[in-house]
């Protein structure tokens, strides 16, 4: 009876999931990381950021790559109303900080309207319970070259001055599009201003 009892226990612990993304109501872990905005270098802080209004903090697994450029470029086209919303945006990945200054100012994507911070270590990624799904080591990117860093799953927090987490948004869980996470996270703040 024991070993039956001990197996179903067992089964029951490989079955449930290694992380999970932080949920609503959830108090959200405050960062700071090397950043860029329109290919300058700069250290972005949640705290500070903060302090001007709620902030989407959306995570994706890779600048140039086809969904990370579709949810780039959604919110460069969307900043002036996320700005409106007196809410700021910020993109995280795993991209080096150096890749993400091209990437920041390129007008196909971040277009210079919004920064995105490097979690090279996935230290930021750890302390928001996301997944990090380790790669090939032979990836390209859209342009070819070598992507040469984990994936971070991707999900969107919507985080209000309180450092309450408002919304999780996950691919994963949600089935929702890239495009999708700027549109719900803009429906969020837009809300939040009503």
């Amino acid at each position: 009876m024991d070993k039956v009892l001990l197996s179903l226990v067992l089964a029951s612990l490989v079955s449930l999931p290694l992380q999970a993304a932080l949920k609503a109501e959830d108090k959200a872990p405050d960062f700071s990381a090397p950043a860029s905005l329109a290919g300058k270098e700069f250290k972005f802080s949640l705290k500070d950021a903060l302090k001007k209004g709620p902030v989407v903090v959306y995570f994706y697994p890779s600048a140039y790559t086809k969904g990370c450029d579709i949810e780039a470029h959604t919110f460069a086209e969307d900043k002036e109303k996320f700005e409106a919303a007196g809410a700021t945006v910020i993109g995280v990945s795993a991209d080096s900080v150096a890749r993400l200054n091209v990437f920041s100012a390129d007008p196909d994507y971040c277009a210079g309207k919004f920064p995105v911070a490097s979690d090279e270590n996935r230290k930021i990624a750890g302390l928001y319970d996301l997944t990090v799904n380790e790669g090939k080591p032979d990836m390209k990117d859209v342009r070819g070259q070598d992507i040469g860093h984990a994936f971070i799953e991707r999900v969107t927090y919507v985080i209000g001055k309180d450092h309450k987490i408002i919304a999780t948004l996950s691919s994963k869980d949600d089935k929702i599009s890239p495009a999708e996470h700027v549109q719900k996270a803009l429906e969020i703040v837009q809300k939040l201003g009503k």
